[in-house]
């Protein structure tokens, strides 16, 4: 699976053997973010959530990969949650930037993807925003935690979903399943 890891096996043991003009090729250089993606989603795909299901579209762009949530208990349970991650460049200094592809009635989530969860803020008020020192991981498990433990109403991005179970948690689950059967399956 992971085509870039041998990759930079490989680019490895060129290193001895190149020429000075080999050496001026810097198509071959693999960037700091690749050789950390390697080792993290070695380490993420051994410790996925069983509700979790991680997609790399291309092998060798381990920067842009899909993950969908399945949640098997709660208000969503029962619905498929397609998420979109990109890596930029200045990993692991800066967050990846994740957008939820499933239209959702979720109070931290927008209709149009938008995703409240501190760990993908560069800055947060609370400390638990992003620190060079998370990983993919956490991003996939936090992902996951909104829709169980980190369901969050107090707090929300989607004000109107948020109200929504204030006023009526009866009406708010049926408009989580209408939602669910039109776009989550």
């Amino acid at each position: 699976m992971l085509t870039l890891a041998s990759k930079l096996k490989r680019d490895d043991g060129l290193k001895g053997s190149r020429t000075a003009a080999a050496s001026a090729d810097s198509t071959r250089r693999v960037s700091v973010r690749d050789k950390l993606l390697v080792k993290e989603v070695a380490e993420l795909e051994a410790n996925l959530p069983c509700t979790c299901k991680v997609h790399f579209p291309d092998p060798n762009k381990l920067h842009c990969f899909q993950l969908t949530v399945t949640p098997d208990e709660g208000y969503y349970q029962g619905g498929r949650f397609q998420f979109e991650t990109e890596v930029p460049d200045a990993y692991n200094m800066v967050p990846p930037k994740v957008k939820c592809l499933t239209r959702i009635w979720h109070p931290n989530i927008t209709e149009t993807g938008e995703i409240c969860l501190s760990l993908l803020r560069e800055h947060s008020i609370d400390g638990t925003g992003w620190a060079p020192t998370r990983t993919l991981k956490d991003v996939v498990w936090g992902l996951n935690s909104l829709f169980t433990d980190l369901l969050n109403f107090d707090d929300p991005l989607n004000i109107e979903a948020a109200e929504h179970h204030l006023r009526d948690k009866e009406d708010f689950r049926n408009k989580v399943d209408d939602y669910i059967k039109r776009y989550a399956r």
